[in-house]
Formats: structure tokens, sequence, C-alpha cells
């Protein structure tokens, strides 16, 4: 006997619809696309492909591990509860603690909904996540200019006639801060509709080879290419935006240092390239620009993500179809808050500043080192391994020796949670419920599903339990944890205005909840206080209704709606907000230096998410392997041969050598998440690699977000066996 099922895939930002065939045991036998699906439309990557094998990863951990000197002992969640209160009651302070929050707690309802709860009970400020080693400028730059940090603007991919893409790569990524199942489809859509694609990136990616137009461009020099086109539009008196904004005479004057003769020098694009990209988006129809996680995880990261949305504005294609456009997600409900800003504390030992709650991840082990009042001696991970994916890995993989007490909610035992003191694992994907509250913020149209668990539990807790279990632990206080939820989210809608329940009894909305989960339950409260729910007096959504349409909804095409998401103190778009024009003086400094003679930079691999996929068989080997890819002329000039010792300021890996005129010459590139060697996952050790952030410094960040710099790190490169003076 079969079953077909039906769910959103977990596993990227793409939120594809899946159809799996189960047996009578719950396993899974075939994985397909679902045609159904109104949004993916069938569309699966080899990710999706292989999620049975995921879910039933013979290393994934099944019951709790208590670590005994060198050894590991199973134990039931009782006692395993029970130690870490023992372990969290030796903190004195509470200021001593830390949370880690690494990148599958974005693609799970846990993450989503018990996170925060959770830091609050701890009492701590020293929360450290994912988001700082990857997209902390686009949150900040968005922050800044609409007044939300999740006020991110979408490409309109299905509607545009021109695309200017920076360090994005979504023929492999499947999309990132912009979610559109079928990516690949899409862009081949545009170019069939008559419309034009350009990519500036370091290596001729698939996605590049893709495009009409492929510009190669120096790592980290992103801001200077899009300083030097808004340069362009003022010059030309191209600049056209569609609404009332601040600051547009101090963005014109900021511009005016960096032509595109002189930018030219830095990026390697030739200046008549420059202005003829300023001219083809000021007369492009409609146009959008869109950068990721290249031009973040760089120097100047949060002037790249603000200058991208500068240009929108200024082309006048910010808030219009076909242009870059917010979505309007189905769970999406807040109060009226305070204007965003940055810096509200600041870490102990680097007097960094916190963005979105956050320090940056890059000061976490000065923060573990470092005496003194505060040092951190107790640290949560949440589905993080951030010896792998933190700047300058090998140093947070000795300070986590130093804790006194380490707890991780993990599938695995990995290069992380092998320092933890206790392993809580969550259960298999498909014994959990799914929806995604964060990515749907960023979809290319608007759309809601829900896919509740198939599987049953079978007596152990789901991942919810066990971060509420743990927020309870902090907290000292007994109860329902998603009764306290649901009814501060209760009293502050029944206390706001236009909510649709104001003046309501809370008690009474409570009851009237459906859901089998405490997160069920907060998911339906969501989507009844949202735009289309049926308490905000907007239509019918609910989780009911959700249920009924097992393979989504399509809530349509993206709209103009910059009044509704618009949250600055002025109501206007800050289009040159003081911290952001502050550090163009640096950018300005740094306008004639010259490049290293070699940089380092990432790449994205179709077939893995950071390290987490390591593990699945089918997902490594082919075109998923750890190799520096380099050009053939520095190849010969280098003298290598085989593999290469690659060195920086930090540490040096050899690593083999993979030859390709797709990257410039002068730049190599490391896949990251690797580094398994001696690991407990056996498909992951037998597929190693290296750890390419042995090489990163996490003393170089990106001011004004924090954010960690992975790409345009200057390295050295010689054959193995010789030996360099550093």
């Amino acid at each position: 006997m079969t079953s077909t099922v039906h769910r959103t895939c977990p596993l990227c930002e793409a939120v594809c619809g899946l159809t799996l065939t189960l047996d009578e045991g719950g396993h899974v036998t075939s994985v397909r696309g679902d045609r159904d699906d109104p949004f993916s439309k069938g569309f699966i990557c080899p990710k999706g492909a292989s999620l049975g094998r995921l879910d039933e990863d013979p290393d994934r951990l099944r019951k709790p591990l208590i670590r005994e000197g060198d050894l590991w002992r199973e134990v039931g969640w009782e006692e395993a509860f029970a130690a870490v209160k023992e372990g969290l009651d030796r903190i004195a302070d509470r200021a001593s603690t830390a949370v880690y929050l690494g990148n599958p707690s974005a693609h799970t309802m846990a993450g989503a909904l018990y996170a925060a709860p959770l830091i609050k009970s701890l009492g701590t400020r020293n929360v450290f996540s994912a988001s700082t080693a990857d997209q902390m400028p686009k949150h900040v730059a968005s922050g800044l200019m609409f007044g939300h940090p999740l006020n991110i603007p979408v490409p309109d991919l299905d509607r545009t006639d021109y695309l200017l893409m920076l360090g994005a790569n979504p023929l492999e990524s499947n999309g990132s801060l912009c979610t559109a199942p079928d990516f690949p489809g899409r862009l081949k859509a545009l170019r069939g509709r008559g419309g034009r694609l350009v990519v500036v990136d370091p290596r001729r990616t698939r996605t590049a080879a893709l495009a009409d137009e492929h510009l190669f461009l120096r790592p980290g020099t992103d801001a200077y290419l899009l300083f030097g086109i808004v340069h362009t539009l003022f010059a030309e008196d191209l600049a056209r935006p569609r609404q009332e904004v601040n600051g547009l005479a101090e963005v014109r004057e900021a511009a005016k240092h960096f032509p595109p003769e002189v930018v030219a020098r830095r990026t390697g694009v030739p200046a008549e390239t420059v202005t003829r990209l300023a001219r083809e988006l000021a007369g492009a129809p409609t146009a959008a620009v869109y950068a990721r996680i290249g031009t973040c995880t760089a120097e100047f990261g949060t002037l790249a993500q603000w200058l991208v949305d500068v240009l929108n504005v200024l082309t006048g294609n910010l808030d219009r179809p076909g242009g870059a456009m917010f979505a309007k997600a189905a769970t999406e409900f807040a109060a009226r808050r305070r204007p965003y800003t940055v810096g509200r504390w600041k870490s102990r030992v680097r007097g960094l500043p916190e963005a979105n709650g956050e320090l940056p991840v890059a000061t976490l082990a000065d923060e573990i080192e470092t005496p003194g009042e505060g040092q951190i001696k107790f640290l949560l991970t949440v589905a993080g391994n951030p010896v792998l994916s933190a700047p300058h890995g090998d140093r947070l993989d000795a300070a986590f020796r130093r804790l006194d007490f380490m707890v991780s909610v993990d599938p695995y035992l990995n290069e992380t949670t092998k320092h933890a003191n206790v392993i809580l694992p969550p259960p298999r994907v498909l014994q959990s419920g799914h929806y995604d509250f964060t990515l749907l913020g960023f979809a290319v149209r608007n759309y809601a599903r829900y896919s509740p668990p198939l599987l049953p539990l079978e007596e152990r807790p789901s991942e919810s339990q066990i971060l509420a279990r743990l927020a309870m632990i902090a907290s000292g206080l007994e109860g329902d944890l998603d009764t306290f939820v649901i009814d501060d989210l209760l009293t502050k809608a029944t206390n706001t205005s236009g909510s649709g329940v104001e003046g309501r009894d809370v008690a009474e909305l409570r009851d009237l909840l459906e859901g089998e989960t405490g997160g069920e339950r907060r998911l339906d409260l969501m989507l009844r206080l949202g735009p289309y729910g049926e308490w905000a007096g907007k239509g019918d959504m609910s989780l009911r209704k959700l249920l009924d349409n097992p393979h989504g909804l399509d809530l349509g095409a993206l709209e103009p709606r910059l009044d509704e998401v618009l949250k600055t103190a002025s109501g206007l778009i800050e289009l040159a907000p003081p911290e952001l024009i502050e550090d163009v003086e640096r950018l300005r400094g740094k306008l004639e230096e010259e490049p290293p003679e070699i940089v380092l930079i990432g790449r994205r691999h179709l077939r893995s998410n950071n390290s987490w996929m390591h593990n699945v068989g089918p997902l490594v080997g082919g075109s998923n392997t750890c190799t520096l890819q380099i050009h053939p002329a520095d190849v010969a000039r280098l003298g290598l041969d085989g593999e290469a010792v690659v060195r920086s300021a930090k540490g040096q890996l050899t690593v083999p050598i993979e030859a390709t005129d797709t990257i410039m010459p002068g730049v190599v590139s490391l896949p990251h998440g690797w580094g398994h060697a001696g690991s407990a996952q056996g498909v992951a050790a037998e597929h190693a690699g290296v750890s390419a952030n042995t090489l990163t410094d996490e003393s170089t960040i990106d001011i004004p977000s924090g954010n960690a710099v992975f790409n345009g790190v200057p390295v050295t490169i010689s054959p193995t066996g010789v030996i360099t003076a550093q």
C-alpha cells in the first residue's frame, strides 16, 4: 500500500511544492514536483528530489545525547531537559548566556515562532545568527530606507523588461531574499518576452551564462559600480523618482565622487559600460536591480544593498509592476513600531553595534574568550554550524571548548555540536508541520501554503515543543508557552485600531482558533489577522482554508503598496540615511586603492545548502565538490599542478585546483560549508573537503551591519611544498 501526500520543500528559499509517495511504513519512495501548486507548478531541483534521503539519514540523531568527557550517552528527554536546567542554573549572570540561530531555523515553523520567546526567556542580548554571515546588509539598508528591516522590495520577475543582477546565482541557489520557485524558468521567460538580463559577477556562473550580458567585476567593488550608475543618472538628468523622498540632494552630492571613468579603474568595468547600464535602466519600460549574497558578504555590503534600491527609486521602478515591489504575506500583521535604528547596544569586547536585535557573529569568539563581566559561558545553538559557517572558524572551534555549558538543538553530531554538553535532536522533516512565515514576505507573487505533519511523532517532542520547553526552563515558569504568546498577540491586536478585533475578548478569540498544536493555533491566529484574514475583514484566510487547499493558494500578482509598508518617522522613503552617507566617506577613501593580486570568493552549488546537506549521497559529488576554481592563466603563472596551497592572514589550506576560464584572473573561489574531516557523519566524512572559513578574517566586517566579509579576501596561492613568506 502506498499513499500520495503533498508538502512544501523546506530545503531552500524557493518554497517549491512537492508530491511525495510513501509506503505503508512511512518511507518516501518517490518525490516529484507538485504540478498543482500554483506558484512552483511542478518545478523541482536535486535538493527537493532528495528530501526522502535527507529525512531518513541514518546518521540523524533520534534521541538526546549527553556528553561525558569524550563519550556520548543516549538519554531520555526528561533526563536531557534536566541536564539543561542544571547547566543553566550554574550560570549566575544571564548576561553570560548566548544564542546562535543557524540557517535552517528560517526554514522551520519552530524557528520562526519560538526563537523570539526563547531569547526573551534567557534574558540575554548576546544573540547571534547566520544573518550576519549572509544577509544583514539588506535588512539594515531596507530598515533605514523604508522603516522596517523586513520591508525588502523584490524584482517583479514575471513582468519586468530589464533585470540587472549583481552577486546572485539563482540557477544554483534557487534565489535568496527573493522567493521565486523555478527562478531559471522565470529568467528564461523574461528573455523570451523580449526582456533583457544583465548579470554582474566575478564568475561566469550558470546564471551569467543564461544572461544577455555578463560583466566581470572585481570582488567587493559592487558599491563603486552602482554609484557610477547613480552618478550617470544625475549627470544626464535621467533620475525620475515616482515618490516623494527625503535625501535626494544628499545622494546627488555623494554620487559626484564616483563618475564612470573613476569607478572603472576600481571595478574593472569599462566607463562606457557603466554609462550604458544607467541609460538602459532609465530607458527600459520597466526595470529592477537585484543583488544578493556576493554583494552582502563584502566590505561595503550595506552600501551596495542601499544603492540597489536607490537605483530602483531613481529610475521610477520602485513599487510598480515590472519593477521592485513589496510582497503581501498572508501572516503579515504588525502594530506600529518605533522608527528603525541600529546600535541600540554594542558588543562587550569590540563595541560592535547590534542590528535587528543581533550582534555580529564575527565577534562571537571574542565574547567567549575575553574574561570579565558578561563573558559568554553558556551557549545555545539552534540548527547552526558556525565552526564551518562563521569567519575564522578554527578560532570558534577552540573557543567553544572554553564554554562552561553548551546546548545544541540539532539533528546531527557535527563540527559545532561536538562541543555541546547536551544535544536535543528535532524530529524528521515529515514529522513536522511547515509554513514559510518569513520567506513568503519576499515572494515574487503573493501565495500561501501550509503542510501539516505527515508522520506521527512517536513519543517524542516536536521541535516547537523542544524550544518551548527550553524557554520555560530559562524563564523558570510553568504553564503553556503557546497560551502566553497567543494571549500577548491577541492583546496587541485587540488594542490596535484597524486590526478588525479591537475591543474583542481575548479568551473568546483564543477559543475560536483551530489547530492540533500550539504552532498551528498561532499560524491560524496570524492568518486570521493578516491582510487576507477573516478577522481583519479582508477575506476568509485561516488555517482551515489552507488545510482545505493542500497545493497552496495563489493570492495574486504583486501590487503597489508602499503606503502600507513604509514605517519611517517622516512617512517618506529615506534615500540618504545618515549612517550610510557617513560610510560613503570610507568607500571614497578606498577608491584609488590598488587591489590585492589575488582574492578569494565563495560559490554556491545547486545540490547543497551550507554544511547541512553534505551527508546525503545523491547530493555529493559531480559538480558539488570542494575545489579551488582558478583561471588557467593564473595556474600557468603560479606553476600549479593538481593542488595548491592557499594562504591568508588567518590560515592556510591545501586544495585541489579546478582550472576554468569562467572566473576572472586574480580571483579564486571555494565553496562554503565544507571541512568535514573526522566527522561523525559518514557521507560527509568521505567527502570532507576543506573549510573556506579557515582563511576568512573575523576582524574585517561591513561596518553599518556588522556582516562578516567572505568575498574579496586577500590570499596568496603557491604550489604544494613551496614555502612563502607572510
